[in-house]
């Protein structure tokens, strides 16, 4: 499906920065991989002299969360690919919750590599996608070849045992209540996301921008009695940066899709760590780039993890904090988030 009618622009890999006045055609089909249908917004010239970038949404996201990147991408000469991720949006969504771990996810983007014609290619995810990019990096080092992470630095897997347990323990040291992530592991969970979708999209939107007030944002950390909705205002505004016409374009992907597909994401963090016991100690040697905003809450319970990280990233070639910048880093700092994206691919 073709959403504008307008020349692609010729630019040849290591052009020059993109011209943000000039339209790109985007377009959105569905694409049968091995396992599912996934939906994909793409731009850029396809064929094999221009690089192939993959970029995978968090929660709760779809692949327009990409739409200023893509843009960016294509006018500088690469082939841009944002999915919508298994469960979301126009990609297939199993039934069941154990089809949603991150051996699945990491399967979905080296079936689509090879659906779109491709052997290599690089990986940038956001969020939950973060994640899903640094295994890609960390099982396939053959097929994605550099990688990059928004938001959520590389967590190695813990040899002291599965994490919902450990979160437990975090919750109960620290005295600050749940940490939402518990709460997604039951099995009614999306229940209360589905009851209002309008407002929770909202109010997830909101707890976590870097525009919303401290004493507004989420810690992450759930007080007792309450859930990760009920401890946002009901009068928890849109982030300055989303559009009611973007804002609808959610709504309507989760009033069709439902919840319970992102959070089986969520419901298979145990079940990962026991699959992934032969990755332990392993770490990512290709060339890595992770960036974060100084305002993100994600930091409250990951950010202990970005010390480290270039004992993890042997190829980390750079590491930003932007200052005043919340969670959905891509959509609040574009033009910043562009501008380091394609220097480091040009690095390349």
């Amino acid at each position: 499906m073709r959403v504008m009618a307008t020349s692609m622009h010729d630019a040849a890999f290591g052009a020059k920065a993109p011209d943000a006045n000039m339209p790109t055609p985007f377009s959105t089909r569905l694409i049968r991989t091995g396992g599912l249908t996934q939906q994909v917004l793409e731009a850029g010239p396809e064929n094999s002299d221009a690089p192939l970038v993959l970029l995978i949404h968090g929660f709760p996201e779809l692949g327009v969360s990409w739409r200023a990147q893509v843009a960016a991408l294509a006018q500088a000469g690469f082939h841009a690919v944002a999915p919508d991720m298994r469960g979301y949006g126009g990609t297939d969504k199993p039934a069941r919750t154990e089809d949603h771990t991150i051996l699945h996810l990491v399967g979905d983007m080296v079936d689509l590599v090879r659906a779109l014609g491709r052997t290599t290619c690089v990986v940038i995810g956001h969020d939950w996608g973060a994640p899903v990019a640094w295994h890609c990096a960390l099982l396939r080092p053959d097929i994605f070849t550099a990688v990059a992470g928004l938001s959520v630095p590389f967590q190695p897997r813990r040899a002291g045992g599965p994490p919902i347990p450990a979160m437990a323990a975090l919750s109960a040291r620290l005295g600050k209540g749940e940490l939402y992530m518990r709460q997604f592991q039951a099995a009614d969970a999306h229940v209360a996301f589905e009851t209002d979708v309008t407002t929770s999209l909202r109010k997830s939107f909101h707890t976590y921008d870097g525009a919303t007030p401290a004493e507004r944002q989420s810690t992450g950390f759930i007080a007792p009695g309450q859930t990760f909705l009920s401890e946002v205002a009901d009068d928890a505004t849109l982030p300055p940066w989303m559009s009611p016409d973007h804002f609808a374009e959610y709504v309507a992907a989760f009033t069709a899709g439902g919840f319970k597909g992102p959070l089986d994401w969520y419901r298979c963090l145990d079940l990962n760590w026991f699959l992934t016991a032969f990755v332990q100690g392993q770490k990512i040697h290709q060339p890595a780039l992770f960036m974060v905003g100084d305002r993100d809450p994600v930091r409250h319970y990951a950010g202990q993890h970005e010390a480290g990280l270039k004992d993890w990233l042997t190829g980390l070639r750079s590491q930003t904090v932007l200052e005043g910048a919340g969670h959905w880093l891509q959509q609040e700092r574009p033009d910043e988030v562009n501008t380091a994206l394609i220097g480091f691919l040009r690095g390349l």
